[in-house]
């Protein structure tokens, strides 16, 4: 994800998120199709995603959205599909073709298998 996706996700200034991907020394890869190598792509794994749940924010601000909360699912969806190694992306995809929604969703304990 870029930080600016990121920071639409969880609340946070983009500011911040390359704040943090500095200090923390989050994984980041260049973005590709942008030239003069500024643009990056934070890798968002565990130890980023607990970083910003345990994030305190300043007095005054409100709670960040969850990162899996008020964001629309669409763009969840989307955002997770991009996280995704090519490999993963494809196996996915299987997964769906073979199974449904249905199947996923009972996979996922969200729907009974009756």
């Amino acid at each position: 994800m870029t930080p600016d996706e990121l920071a639409r996700l969880t609340g946070y200034s983009r500011q911040t998120i390359n704040k943090w991907v500095r200090k923390e020394g989050w994984t980041t890869s260049p973005k590709p199709g942008v030239q003069g190598g500024k643009a990056r792509l934070v890798h968002v794994n565990e130890q980023v995603r607990e970083y910003i749940r345990n994030a305190e924010r300043p007095e005054g601000q409100g709670e960040a959205p969850a990162l899996s909360g008020d964001a629309p699912l669409e763009v969840l969806l989307v955002t997770l599909a991009k996280e995704m190694t090519p490999v993963e992306q494809k196996q996915f995809t299987s997964l769906l073709l073979r199974e449904g929604i249905i199947g996923l969703l009972q996979r996922l304990g969200i729907r009974d298998s009756k």
